[in-house]
């Protein structure tokens, strides 16, 4: 499976002839003069500003708060094509609970040898304070994002699983917003799949995972590191949009196992806490003792069954880099059937014939650390300085366990618009799955994030990538076009 063939661009195909999706967007910019598509730029940046829709970066020489860049031209992804996609996540997200679930419980899995033992107790994500626990419902993921890539008419891959606090989606909901009212003639051209319920869908998953003493009207809070956290608007808009509170650590308290919330009318019990806080600041009485994040005694009312977190503690071990290398085999243990979705060809550097490989072929290869995020500490083979190479030579022969390697894959482009006109720019995709009692959902759609800059692969929005609206439409509008 080579994956660096030649680019494959989502308009145009791999032969330069507009692809079916898109041949309405394309009938319209072909009609769309240079100047409208420049104001309508003008104007979602300053919906946006106005919005207040900001990203923090850390570690900037410049202002801490950046505002994401947003591309005006949506993605298309056919109904039939999305339908696929949506039984591969499907499948992955049920398949990761079932491993977390196994894990902290039979470890059935390590057993048989499919996932070596060490890759799991060692790894940084485990949870030993769950061993033995189990999640409410047995649901330990609720909210996944699960990184997609596309390389071809038919192939996508999966990227990255996220599993601890995934984030994006207000972005997903404020894009399209922002199109609704730029672009209206564009909308009333295609069918588009709304995803404006996904509010809705999460209220409703948070509801069907509370405690069985919580009432029918369980109470549900957002938990939030503060404002200086890098994700705080999306926070604040979630928190806003499900209709909960939004609550620091500081604004909760614990009593006889029972977590409790601060209000003007007295405490008031909460049932389910959708945390956007990492494990070691959760509970300074069970990780570290000098988070003042977390609520001493948090971990103490889970395991009592007096509150639900989601997601669940100890997810991360199921996001790691180098576990994702075995989600194919853990689809198969579990559900004794072939994974939908293919993982991106991967080199373990942990094994000593995949490192002999990799540092043979550093210039060609994108590394990774296995607990990195944000499009931090990787090596671009291909576009990186002799310096950073031999630097990561040393890094790879010094811990190889912390990498893993890939091939330089050949993204898909989708057109963006730009003051030069229309140009290709390298996306991925990273739609939303909800877990809960009720089931397993997708949002159609997701958050497609953009490498803004032309030739580059790196599209997090911490290294300068942008956004755009991700549609799926009917493809009985794509008969009539």
């Amino acid at each position: 499976m080579d994956l660096r063939v030649a680019q494959f661009d989502e308009m145009g195909g791999s032969n330069g002839a507009i692809r079916t999706p898109y041949l309405k967007l394309a009938q319209w910019l072909s009609g769309t003069p240079a100047e409208l598509l420049a104001s309508r730029r003008e104007q979602a940046e300053l919906l946006f500003r106005r919005i207040g829709i900001t990203f923090a970066v850390y570690g900037a020489q410049e202002a801490t708060e950046r505002l994401i860049p947003f591309d005006i031209l949506p993605r298309i992804i056919a109904r039939s094509e999305w339908s696929a996609l949506e039984r591969g996540l499907k499948q992955r997200v049920t398949a990761l609970n079932m491993f977390l679930k196994d894990i902290y419980g039979a470890g059935e899995i390590l057993k048989a040898g499919k996932v070596p033992s060490e890759l799991v107790y060692r790894n940084p994500g485990y949870c030993p304070e769950m061993a033995g626990r189990r999640a409410p419902h047995d649901v330990f993921v609720h909210i996944a994002g699960v990184d997609i890539v596309r390389t071809d008419d038919h192939g996508f891959y999966v990227l990255e699983d996220n599993a601890r606090t995934p984030s994006g989606v207000s972005y997903m909901l404020e894009n399209r917003e922002v199109m609704m009212r730029l672009f209206p003639d564009l909308f009333a051209m295609h069918r588009v799949a709304p995803i404006e319920d996904y509010p809705d869908e999460l209220l409703a998953t948070l509801r069907s995972v509370a405690p069985p003493r919580a009432t029918s009207e369980p109470t549900i809070a957002l938990m939030t590191p503060g404002q200086y956290n890098s994700a705080y608007y999306e926070h604040s808009f979630l928190a806003d949009k499900l209709g909960v509170e939004l609550v620091e650590g500081r604004d909760l308290f614990v009593k006889d196992d029972v977590v409790y919330m601060r209000t003007t009318e007295g405490p008031r019990r909460v049932d389910v806490i959708y945390r956007r806080i990492d494990d070691d600041f959760l509970d300074p009485l069970t990780f570290r003792p000098d988070s003042a994040l977390g609520v001493a005694g948090l971990i103490g009312a889970y395991h009592a069954g007096n509150v639900t977190l989601a997601n669940a503690v100890g997810t991360g071990v199921a996001d790691d880099k180098a576990m994702y290398t075995y989600m194919p085999d853990v689809i198969r243990f579990y559900l004794g059937e072939e994974p939908l979705l293919q993982n991106v060809p991967t080199w373990r550097c942990r094994e000593r014939e995949a490192l002999s490989y990799v540092l043979d072929h550093l210039d060609e290869l994108v590394v990774k650390e296995v607990n990195g995020s944000g499009g931090y500490g990787m090596l671009v083979g291909p576009h990186a300085s002799r310096a950073q190479i031999e630097e990561f030579r040393d890094k790879l022969k010094a811990h190889p366990d912390n990498f893993i390697a890939q091939p330089t894959l050949a993204l898909s482009t989708c057109p963006i618009s730009v003051a030069q006109g229309i140009a290709p720019r390298h996306v991925d995709l990273r739609p939303f799955v909800l877990s809960g009692a009720n089931g397993v959902r997708v949002v159609p759609g997701g958050l497609t994030r953009v490498a803004m800059t032309e030739k580059s692969l790196v599209v997090n929005s911490s290294q300068g990538g942008g956004t755009k609206d991700t549609w799926v439409i009917d493809d009985a509008i794509l008969g009539a076009a």
